[in-house]
């Protein structure tokens, strides 16, 4: 179909889905939805400068009599999708004119500047949970008192877990801290959120054995792009103890192969530089070489679906760690990245790594933060334990 004027916007179009990483079928299909607007809009009389959704609605409508097209009542859902993706194209290269966003209302904008306050690992999870409470909160901040906090919070213990609550009332006390330094709730509320008890070492950590970390890692296929890249994010994770949240960050800059060492921001964005094991350092060179897209961006991980993007959240890596262990099919206490990083703490442990050691490579703030790994060392327990009273 003749495109007419917009016929080299529809081939930089194309191009555009091409270097997002879209299958030459995928990118045809969208060509050919692209032309067909066009053509569309030269029948319709309806210059390029007035397309808006208004527009797309029309053209979703229209009883197609286009040339080259044939003849049908009513285009299909996929295909108008395609022709409003074409339409946001137009968009960003300001061709059209783009809708604004409408506003947030007054408490959800409020979080969303909340959230400008808050470090990067931390603004998801803690706007999720503040946006969460709204509802119960109500919309008047300045109208919230103790007793509301305090009920509010305690009737989320009933829903989920104290671990959750527990981070949610941090979230929450950041928020109402926000607030008040601007004038807009009551001074010291956030001493209203109720603490929520949870006994530190109270439980043992949540690992597996060194030989079922090394089956999660061998159920990555190296002959695909997307086991290359998962086998080089289970090794980080395996051998170094790495967040989620330090995949996500981790840029090409991070890395020093003179020295073998990889630099690590994690809370407080404090910077560490951990040194790169070998079989670590092997599998990031080689998703590097073989499987990261080509693209201008300095971070390293990148999803291995089109759109070309990079990961973000940390339910990506977790589902990263998850997809090992189902292909594994070994039994395991939790599923997300956080099981290999308990791993790999308790190994080093087991293997005679001092706590502090643990605690350098875990980048722990507080050494009781790594004590809770003592408990799984059981021979050396028992060294100590004392006989219980009334024990034969």
């Amino acid at each position: 179909m003749d495109a007419g004027d917009l016929d080299p916007l529809v081939t930089e179009f194309t191009r555009h889905l091409t270097v997002l990483g879209h299958k030459s079928l995928t990118v045809s299909g969208y060509d050919a939805a692209a032309r067909h607007l066009a053509q569309w809009l030269t029948l319709a009389k309806i210059a390029v400068a007035d397309i808006d959704d208004g527009v797309a609605d029309r053209f979703a409508r229209h009883r197609c009599r286009c040339p080259g097209i044939r003849r049908e009542r009513s285009v299909s859902a996929k295909y108008v999708r395609r022709v409003r993706r074409f339409i946001e194209f137009l968009g960003e290269r300001g061709i059209v004119q783009r809708k604004p966003k409408p506003a947030l209302p007054t408490p959800h904008r409020r979080v969303v500047e909340f959230q400008d306050c808050v470090t990067e690992l931390t603004i998801d999870r803690h706007g999720r949970m503040v946006m969460r409470l709204l509802p119960a909160l109500g919309i008047r901040p300045r109208s919230w008192n103790a007793q509301l906090i305090r009920d509010v919070i305690i009737a989320e213990t009933k829903r989920v877990s104290l671990a959750y609550v527990k981070t949610m009332t941090m979230a929450l006390r950041g928020y109402l801290r926000f607030l008040s330094a601007r004038g807009l709730c009551r001074a010291g509320l956030d001493q209203a959120v109720p603490i929520i008890p949870q006994w530190r070492l109270s439980s043992l950590p949540r690992y597996i054995r060194s030989s079922d970390v090394e089956t999660l890692i061998a159920t990555c296929d190296q002959t695909t792009a997307t086991g290359v890249r998962d086998r080089a994010i289970l090794l980080l994770l395996a051998r170094l103890g790495l967040r989620a949240g330090d995949i996500l960050s981790l840029r090409l800059t991070d890395v020093d192969w003179q020295q073998a060492t990889l630099s690590v921001r994690g809370k407080g964005r404090r910077e560490t530089r951990l040194p790169l094991p070998q079989d670590a350092g092997d599998a990031l060179l080689a998703y590097l070489d073989q499987a990261r897209p080509h693209v201008a961006d300095v971070r390293i991980f990148f999803m291995s679906n089109a759109p070309i993007r990079p990961l973000t959240g940390s339910s990506a890596v977790s589902d990263v760690v998850r997809s090992a262990i189902r292909k594994a099919g070994i039994p395991v206490p939790s599923n997300g990245a956080n099981l290999l990083r308990h791993s790999a703490a308790t190994a080093m442990l087991r293997g005679g790594a001092t706590l502090d050691t643990v605690g350098a490579v875990l980048r722990h703030r507080s050494p009781d933060m790594t004590a809770h790994y003592a408990k799984v060392d059981v021979t050396m327990l028992l060294q100590i334990a004392q006989p219980w009273p009334g024990d034969a």
